[in-house]
């Protein structure tokens, strides 16, 4: 057996290490569970290794080490001590979808339902294959700025095969329940959502290809870790590398990727309200910041909808910093801070399962869990909070304060002059501002729905 500060549960060997590069080049071929501790995560972080999940429940974390990456430990005076193995990380079955499913599986919902979806090209990756996005809506060729967006996106991060199932069933749950189900009706024909199943096309075509354990971009061989690669904190709190070798690597430069790159202009284009952007493994939901000690400026609406959403999940919630390790350089904090969206990371499947569970007996399951986070929050965006279009808005703000003349945000008015401050029920004083001029203000009373204005 295998001890790492005395804490290790079980160490094995993974199927695929010739495809899973580390620093210095060693092979990453140990996969290892150990009690987690602060000290324990910052001392794999220092040594790059790649932390795969937690589970929380159990005080656990998992990580895969290189030979090289155990004899910096040891140098460091942490013991291993190595047994015969117990098991093989396995790839993925073959029923989770590649790229070209995905693509084949999105065109045929938007041809059998073509009053409610329309599928597009949302950016190229660096190999030059397309990302695919769709729009459910019930005037799906209109943009409604009245409505709210609600944003799904999944894999990010290509070894995490449960992830684009989450995501498509989301799409075949609005499409097939829309004639039969008031609830769905309503969500589709209240707001705009918008789908990205697979967003890592060219890392998802690794895994298939075999490097099961893949994580990154394909930039140069090594790969590029998107969700470090935001521009909103970037290389700011060591919750990212500046090693190509390491899983977390950031890039060279803020927002160097075309995927991030890809993403960016299509948020910017939408403008959600909310998100979610689905990751595996670990049961968890995770909202801004990433960086030690930080927490959301609105972080009585943010974090209270992210533990409402994991209590219906039996998920744990927090910050990256508090649930896993610190993150800098990640898609919700980016999304929080520049674009005003209310983000979240949901990381499905735990630590039983890992990356890529046995498709019959955890895919249906598993989908069928997350379905009650992504209902909430489709509930949510019709909840309390204030939304409004200015004829004029580009370069406005709306100014919100409390009852107790506290601020509580100065939104941004998007480009096509929409806005949607989610709030908790109150009395709310509104100043709409030209600059520091104020144009007009108004008192608004929220209850438990959204105020239209």
């Amino acid at each position: 057996m295998m001890r790492l500060l005395s804490a290790l549960t079980f160490a094995f060997p993974l199927l695929a290490s010739a495809h899973n590069p580390a620093p210095g080049g060693g092979e990453a071929d140990i996969y290892v569970r150990l009690r987690a501790s602060d000290a324990l995560k910052a001392q794999l972080r220092a040594v790059e290794a790649d932390i795969t999940g937690v589970d929380i429940p159990n005080g656990t974390v998992d990580a895969i080490l290189t030979h090289q990456q155990v004899a910096l430990l040891r140098a460091r005076g942490i013991v291993t001590d190595f047994a015969l193995p117990k098991a093989l990380l396995r790839g993925p079955d073959p029923e989770y979808a590649d790229p070209a499913e995905i693509e084949a599986r999105l065109k045929e919902y938007a041809s059998k339902y073509p009053d409610l979806a329309s599928v597009r090209v949302m950016g190229k990756s660096l190999e030059g294959r397309d990302i695919w996005a769709i729009k459910i809506s019930d005037n799906v060729r209109t943009k409604e700025k009245t409505e709210p967006v609600v944003f799904f996106n999944g894999m990010h991060h290509a070894r995490e095969v449960m992830t684009p199932e989450v995501t498509m069933d989301i799409v075949d749950q609005l499409l097939t329940g829309y004639n039969t189900d008031s609830k769905v009706r309503r969500w589709v024909d209240d707001n705009e959502v918008w789908v990205v199943p697979m967003f890592n096309v060219d890392g998802s075509q690794k895994v298939w290809d075999g490097s099961n354990m893949w994580r990154k971009n394909v930039r140069g061989g090594y790969g590029v870790d998107i969700n470090r690669n935001y521009p909103y904190a970037w290389k700011s709190c060591n919750g990212s590398s500046g090693s190509r070798f390491a899983q977390d690597y950031r890039g060279d430069a803020a927002g160097s990727e075309p995927e991030t790159q890809a993403m960016m202009k299509f948020v910017g284009e939408i403008r959600p309200v909310m998100s979610i952007s689905y990751h595996a493994y670990s049961e968890l939901v995770i909202y801004p910041y990433g960086c030690r000690g930080r927490r959301a400026e609105t972080a009585t609406v943010v974090e209270k909808l992210g533990k409402d959403i994991a209590g219906v999940l039996g998920y744990t919630p927090g910050t990256s910093w508090e649930t896993l390790y610190s993150v800098d350089g990640g898609d919700i904090d980016w999304l929080y801070n520049e674009m005003q969206v209310i983000p979240y990371v949901i990381e499905v499947s735990s630590s039983r399962e890992g990356f890529q569970p046995d498709y019959a007996e955890w895919r249906d399951k598993t989908v069928e869990k997350n379905r009650a986070g992504w209902q909430l929050m489709l509930n949510r965006a019709a909840g309390p909070g204030i939304r409004g279009v200015l004829a004029n808005g580009q370069g406005s703000v709306v100014e919100v304060r409390d009852a107790q003349n506290a601020l509580v945000q100065n939104y941004r008015v998007n480009p096509d002059g929409s806005w949607h401050v989610v709030l908790q029920a109150g009395t709310y004083q509104l100043s709409f501002k030209d600059g520091e001029r104020v144009v007009r203000s108004q008192t608004v009373t929220v209850s438990d729905k959204r105020v239209n204005l």
